[in-house]
């Protein structure tokens, strides 16, 4: 165990006591009542991010074990002396998280079949098969719709350039081009960029698997997500995971006065291509509630390709293609999201930078700084020697915000001395 704390210890006993025999004598009793109470107590701070199938699988053995005879007690009141209103009161506590995982594949399953019933696919325009331009085969057609309705079409105006034409696929450049700059950049997460870039090798076309950049705050994984972008000359849409959920990132029914088709197909819009990068920022922060769906459960339906080649939108109540679109989300921690999504996701270790890497990354800092001053970076100038090594030993190595905080701060007071003098 990476930690000694007494819960832990006591979910270890349990590995070794779970296979014990059914207590026939007083001697075993004690025993099955240490595992009861510690499966307990472990159950009660399971997070609510955890895998609802999971949480049930886990709540039936759980709440089974401490049914037993040996158990008697530790699931009911003691005023509860018969054996019915014993049996009505653990059912309610063992029924919690399967109600739970049976509703949200209920709620998942009833969305594609409403979306589904509500298409024509004997119409044509309803069915996209692929690239409209048979001669391009570097353009794809996302989403065929008949525009003639007038209310339909005043909701889909803002997208009307992604719709019924075939878009282009942005191609990709020398990978080189973008793997030197990115290494200037952040020489501190070499290994992540290898990872994120190996898949494009033998592609002509920008589509890489979903990416999540793990690692502590200030390590640079927004600003990486941006670069790749850049560097990959594709157009990136950012969400934040925080203030995102389900409904908004999946799509809300044309039914609804604020109705909206899903990220993806708006980001695509905006793009003018059919392959641009979705970024979802600190996906670890998305809301747990199902009011309007999760964030996570909504994902899951882009990021395997074989959905995402046919989304059913209940914004547009058609099939969209959307499986040219790449995805990175950015997390400080894995621990709590859910195994269903992480499964689809290929996980990039992003370090903090350490000291040695303060000369790499000063020039991007700079250029940073301008930018948000409206300034080319010829105007900031270079930093001298005195003001390299003040900066060194005021940051020492971590966040890059910290970092850009302290060159702020010296540039600042570098333009002061100049004004006085």
């Amino acid at each position: 165990m990476a930690e000694d704390r007494t819960e832990l210890r006591s979910l270890a006993d349990c590995v070794l006591l779970l296979s014990i025999a059914f207590p026939r004598d007083i001697g075993c009793v004690h025993d099955h009542r240490r595992v009861a109470k510690s499966l307990l107590s472990a159950f009660g701070k399971l997070s609510a991010a955890v895998d609802d199938e999971l949480a049930g699988e886990t709540e039936a053995l759980v709440f089974g074990w401490a049914a037993l005879p040996a158990c008697s007690g530790m699931v009911r009141p003691a005023f509860v002396t018969s054996a019915v209103s014993a049996a009505a009161l653990l059912g309610a506590q063992m029924a919690k998280r399967r109600i739970q995982a049976a509703e949200a594949e209920a709620v998942a399953r009833s969305a594609v079949e409403e979306a589904e019933e509500d298409m024509d696919f004997n119409d044509p325009l309803a069915n996209p098969k692929g690239p409209a331009d048979p001669s391009g085969e570097d353009k794809v057609v996302v989403a065929r719709l008949d525009m003639e309705n007038s209310r339909l079409k005043e909701v889909l105006r803002p997208y009307e350039s992604a719709i019924n034409v075939a878009l282009p696929l942005v191609k990709l450049p020398p990978l080189q081009h973008v793997r030197e700059p990115l290494l200037r950049e952040f020489p501190h997460a070499a290994e992540a960029i290898d990872t994120a870039l190996i898949d494009l090798v033998s592609r002509t076309t920008l589509k890489f698997p979903a990416l999540l950049c793990v690692g502590p705050p200030g390590g640079g994984k927004s600003r990486f997500a941006r670069r790749i972008g850049e560097l990959l000359n594709v157009y990136v849409g950012r969400t934040d995971g925080s203030g995102a959920d389900g409904s908004a990132f999946g799509g809300t029914d044309r039914r609804w006065a604020t109705s909206e088709p899903c990220l993806p197909f708006v980001t695509i819009a905006r793009a003018h291509h059919a392959n641009p990068i979705v970024l979802i920022d600190e996906i670890d922060k998305a809301a747990t509630r199902r009011d309007y769906g999760r964030l996570w459960d909504s994902l899951l339906g882009f990021l395997e390709r074989e959905t995402a080649l046919r989304y059913p939108d209940p914004c547009l109540r058609t099939t969209i293609d959307l499986g040219h679109v790449s995805y990175i989300a950015t997390a400080n921690s894995t621990k709590e999201l859910p195994a269903q999504l992480l499964d689809r996701f290929r996980v990039l270790r992003f370090p903090l930078p350490q000291q040695e890497d303060l000369e790499a990354l000063l020039p991007a800092v700079i250029g940073d700084l301008a930018r948000e001053r409206g300034l080319d970076p010829q105007w900031i100038g270079s930093l001298s020697s005195t003001e390299t090594n003040a900066i060194a030993v005021n940051w020492g190595g971590g966040s890059i915000r910290r970092l850009k905080r302290i060159v702020e701060l010296v540039v600042r007071e570098r333009d002061a001395r100049t004004i006085r003098h």
